[in-house]
């Protein structure tokens, strides 16, 4: 009886023995911080190391719920893009955003037309897009009508070299040598027509200003009738803007006025615009009237057709403070932004916002001059937080 009575003791001191080693490890593990990566979340272990999907170096996060702050090397920042800003009060620039597109500037469109009826023999450029200068070879064509007034050239000339002192036959060279100038054909043609003696049918014409060949209209062998069009050239080195205006927005605008415009894609490269008119009617079956104006289109970079917002001063405050928009994070529970704590703990702040333009947006509370702010890469931040502590950052933040 004594023996069983020992046994039974000395389980019961092991049990409880156990017990307490659980519970101290239990009270460990709560304690433990866990290590994750901040772009796979799914990879979790206590201890540092790298991701053996990505190889990015382990997050220390608590997960047990204490600290709401996250933390982060200088080479996890780097690698998700992390910048910051100390806000300080300034100025903030409200604008109006009209839509607006980019269209070819027709007093820059040149119509290269035939001069006379004839054949075209040679296309010199037969493919739209094609970059030519003033004075290139655009197209070659058999003219019996000019192949005529050269004839008649050539006797004016000879009649002035027969009789030199005749005024008469001098006025009549002039006169059908200006015939021929006036068809195109240049001076050191007709230069080389009278040296030799020889009328030439076949002329080339060259390409009177400098362009982008838009449009091609006759093949070669094809007849043309006097003023036919063969090329259209535009000119890209400026464009025109044109924006929609809806009648209540009429008063706002005015011809000379200088607003900014950005272009789809260059958002961060506004170029200023004069309004150089607006239209005095409403475009047919629609409520919107048009202002335009003209942009320096630098190395060709932009294109007709490519969408551009006309930003029009609406209003302008000083002494405030304002942050890029992206900096603002906002769901159904508010907004909040991400301070960065030292060198790598960043910690989410509620704030309340105002006044917002297109790039920026005013805080009203919840920030202070000197503050440093993430600007970039808060949103993964945000997504972390939410992942790592289960919690969305606005639920469990002290106001």
């Amino acid at each position: 009886m004594q023996r069983i009575i020992q046994l039974l003791s000395i389980a019961a001191l092991i049990f409880f023995s156990a017990c307490s080693s659980d519970k101290k490890t239990a009270h460990t593990h709560a304690e433990q911080v866990n290590y994750t990566c901040p772009m796979h979340p799914q990879v979790v272990q206590h201890g540092p190391g790298t991701c053996p999907i990505c190889g990015m170096d382990l997050v220390p996060v608590n997960t047990g719920g204490g600290a709401q702050e996250l933390m982060l090397d200088q080479n996890q920042m780097a690698l998700a893009n992390i910048s910051t800003m100390v806000i300080g009060a300034g100025n903030l620039d409200q604008y109006k955003r009209l839509n607006g597109r980019l269209v070819t500037d027709p007093q820059r469109t040149a119509y290269v037309s035939s001069r006379a009826a004839g054949r075209i023999e040679q296309l010199y450029v037969k493919e739209t897009g094609v970059a030519v200068r003033k004075g290139q070879p655009l197209y070659r064509i058999y003219a019996e009508q000019l192949a005529a007034l050269q004839q008649e050239y050539l006797v004016a000339t000879a009649q002035t070299a027969a009789f030199p002192d005749n005024a008469r036959f001098q006025q009549i060279e002039a006169a059908a040598r200006q015939k021929l100038l006036l068809y195109d054909v240049p001076a050191a043609t007709l230069d080389r027509i009278k040296q030799q003696q020889k009328t030439d049918p076949y002329l080339t014409y060259t390409s009177p200003v400098n362009g982008v060949v838009a449009a091609v209209s006759v093949t070669e062998g094809q007849y043309v009738g006097e003023g036919s069009t063969i090329l259209q050239l535009e000119d890209y080195d400026q464009l025109w803007v044109e924006a929609d205006v809806y009648p209540a927005e009429l008063s706002q605008v005015k011809t000379g006025q200088q607003v900014k415009v950005t272009v789809s894609g260059w958002e961060n490269e506004p170029v200023d615009m004069q309004i150089d008119f607006i239209t005095p009617a409403l475009q047919s079956g629609t409520q919107l009237a048009q202002l335009r104006g003209v942009i320096r289109n630098r190395d060709h970079r932009w294109q007709p057709g490519l969408q551009a917002n006309i930003l029009l001063p609406a209003a302008s405050r000083s002494n405030v403070l304002t942050l890029p928009v992206d900096a603002v994070i906002r769901d159904g529970k508010g907004a909040h932004v991400w301070i960065k704590k030292g060198a790598d703990h960043f910690a989410p702040r509620v704030v309340k916002t105002g006044t917002e333009t297109a790039d920026q947006v005013e805080i009203t509370t919840g920030l202070q001059s000197g503050d440093t702010v993430v600007v970039t890469g808060a949103y993964l931040l945000y997504s972390e937080y939410v992942l790592k502590k289960g919690a969305n950052p606005l639920a469990t933040h002290a106001h």
